[in-house]
């Protein structure tokens, strides 16, 4: 086997798929996550005793040294798209990355992958993006050869996205098209993320570089709810929603996001004033050697379970949806 990596964050829908990749190249994989009991399937993704579960807060700072003793690598792939309580966009995004990033150089870690996101920028008026870049410069303080990953929407089993807007469909008779719809996405498929990181732990040429993930196309958010629709075999009426309107149910969302998961807040609102695709200046998937999966061939393989008779629906029925 190869050096250890502590991959933080390493139990959620991305970090399954990381620590996947990592074991199939033979490392050697701490995953830190706050409740370990949650996480004991993590242990089934590689060899036995390959893939260890350890306690960890990041922002503590004892508990966070003890997840990276004897590693040679780190991963830091946590992250929120909403902040509630302590977990704010700046303690996690940056004042945490900063965190886990001096824990790291004092214990001794040589190499540091921050999982960013598509579209961060100082500059921009969505908290998320901006701390997003915050927490890229402040890992940069300390290791300016960490690598860098910035990811559009991440999409396959479990995702967040299309997964909520078929939630949503299956009781809605509309689904909100904020700004009109218009904002353009470029889907990456989470197994292609996964194999990402492997690929970027396994080439010191990747050091100090910044990717941006993108899947092969690009596609409006009503085209995206366009696609979910017909694989669910539903007609929902597609309401377009002018960003004002879109920002007051946005702030709706945020007055209960401390009690359930809101299908929309306020900065999100913000986020989708821009678009959200690979601007070609950092290298990406092409240049780790990796083909991007299509939308299309992922998709029917876990939305089937939203149609009506499941996997089973009459093909006629979702054919006359579509």
């Amino acid at each position: 086997m190869q050096n250890l990596v502590t991959v933080f964050g390493g139990s959620g829908f991305v970090g399954t798929q990381v620590v996947r990749r990592l074991a199939k190249a033979g490392w050697r994989i701490r995953v830190a996550v706050r409740n370990p009991s949650l996480a004991n399937a993590m242990r089934l993704q590689g060899d036995v005793g390959q893939i260890d579960v350890v306690q960890a807060n990041i922002r503590d700072e004892d508990s966070t040294r003890r997840a990276l003793e004897g590693a040679t690598a780190c991963v830091n792939l946590v992250g929120v798209l909403y902040g509630v309580g302590r977990q704010t966009f700046q303690a996690v995004h940056v004042d945490a990355a900063r965190n886990v990033a001096q824990a790291a150089k004092a214990m001794g870690v040589t190499r540091f992958v921050q999982m960013s996101a598509l579209g961060a920028d100082l500059d921009s008026p969505s908290g998320y993006a901006r701390t997003k870049a915050g927490g890229e410069a402040a890992v940069r303080a300390i290791y300016p050869d960490a690598v860098i990953v910035r990811p559009s929407v991440v999409f396959g089993q479990g995702d967040g996205f299309f997964n909520k807007f078929a939630t949503m469909a299956a009781f809605s008779p509309a689904l909100p098209l904020i700004g009109g719809g218009h904002t353009r996405f470029q889907p990456v498929f989470v197994g292609d993320v996964g194999l990402a990181f492997a690929r970027i732990l396994s080439d010191p040429a990747a050091a100090g570089r910044t990717y941006e993930l993108g899947g092969p196309s690009t596609a409006s958010f009503r085209e995206l709810m366009e696609m979910m629709l017909a694989e669910t075999g539903r007609r929902r009426l597609l309401l377009p929603l002018p960003f004002p309107t879109a920002g007051v149910l946005g702030a709706a969302g945020d007055l209960v996001a401390g009690i359930l998961r809101p299908p929309v807040t306020s900065d999100q609102v913000l986020l989708l004033k821009a678009d959200n695709v690979v601007g070609g200046d950092h290298p990406g998937l092409a240049e780790l050697g990796i083909t991007p999966t299509a939308l299309q061939a992922v998709l029917p393989t876990y939305l089937y379970r939203y149609r009506k008779g499941g996997q089973y629906a009459d093909q006629e029925t979702l054919a006359a949806a579509r």
